[in-house]
């Protein structure tokens, strides 16, 4: 990481005076996550060029930047990102790019304090996974559509268009998930992964949230972890648990292990998309989706 960073910092020293060239006219934006990337090319259609750092199945709190991502960010236009540290690993050179000049939107500066999920045990204090809840998403689209619109006026009246069009899809995927829910118990609510990924989904949706290891995977989950989650899963007759598509299963599969020892079955009730949506061109490989696939696993599986 250390020479990743001081390559990017070289590289902005001797280039910060010369403009970025336009690639076709249109504006070169960098995102970092899936589910940011998916949001700006909701927003921005054809009329920007959009290069995601991350892919389907990548663990943002692991990630590290190849020269590569050095070379993109270097040459954007604009940088996009979650911010609450969790991209943790790219921190350090987001900060350095700010400094230079780098047009940079952090999506969750948007979100008053007060609507975020307080952690002393994280880097930011704030659990950073924010677009699980879906008002909080349509804040950051809204947000995203204005700085944007600021940065490239000549195309207001498309970023406007584009972002009213997504703005009701997620109010509808809001009506649809709520529907689903409802066909689940509030006492059946009790939703056991890999990781604290789904504290903002919890609070929205009355769900006792239970992650395996804590907000960042970066930290192991330990055996005395995976006994105590044990005993909550069999004291509360937990049904179904499930992995996590940028987490490796052998965490739950443990836990699985240590609950059928002690004589209570609990399955393996299907894999979420937490930390990245699913593969591109498939309907999973959207927010709305993934957000969809997540609801219809969890509440079949809880039953």
């Amino acid at each position: 990481m250390k020479k990743i960073t001081i390559l990017l910092i070289i590289v902005i020293m001797i280039s910060c005076n010369k403009k970025t060239t336009k690639e076709n006219g249109k504006l070169n934006i960098v995102t970092t996550t899936t589910m940011i990337t998916d949001l700006v090319k909701n927003i921005g259609g054809n009329q920007v060029n959009i290069n995601g750092l991350m892919g389907s199945g990548v663990d943002p709190h692991l990630y590290k930047a190849s020269e590569g991502d050095v070379s993109k960010l270097f040459n954007a236009d604009i940088i996009i990102y979650n911010g609450l540290h969790l991209e943790g690993k790219l921190e350090e050179v987001f900060e350095k790019m700010k400094h230079q000049n780098k047009k940079i939107i952090v999506a969750s500066d948007t979100i008053k304090k007060s609507n975020l999920i307080g952690s002393e045990n994280f880097a930011s204090n704030y659990d950073p996974h924010i677009w699980f809840d879906i008002n909080n998403w349509s804040k950051i689209t809204s947000y995203i559509s204005k700085k944007l619109i600021h940065l490239d006026p000549k195309n207001e009246l498309i970023y406007k268009k584009n972002t009213q069009q997504y703005l009701i899809k997620l109010k509808k995927l809001n009506t649809q998930i709520n529907s689903k829910i409802n066909e689940l118990p509030e006492n059946k609510r009790v939703l056991v992964t890999a990781h604290d990924a789904f504290n903002y989904f919890g609070k929205q949706h009355k769900f006792n949230v239970v992650g395996l290891q804590g907000l960042s995977t970066a930290t192991e989950a330990g055996v005395q972890d995976v006994q105590k989650l044990a005993k909550f899963i069999i004291n509360n007759k937990i049904k179904a648990i499930f992995v996590e598509s940028s987490v490796p299963k052998r965490t739950i599969e443990a836990l699985q292990e240590a609950v059928n020892a002690k004589g209570h079955q609990v399955l393996i009730g299907g894999t979420l998309y937490s930390d990245a949506l699913g593969n591109k061109g498939t309907i999973e490989g959207t927010y709305t989706g993934m957000y969809n696939h997540n609801v219809n696993i969890i509440v079949d599986a809880l039953k």
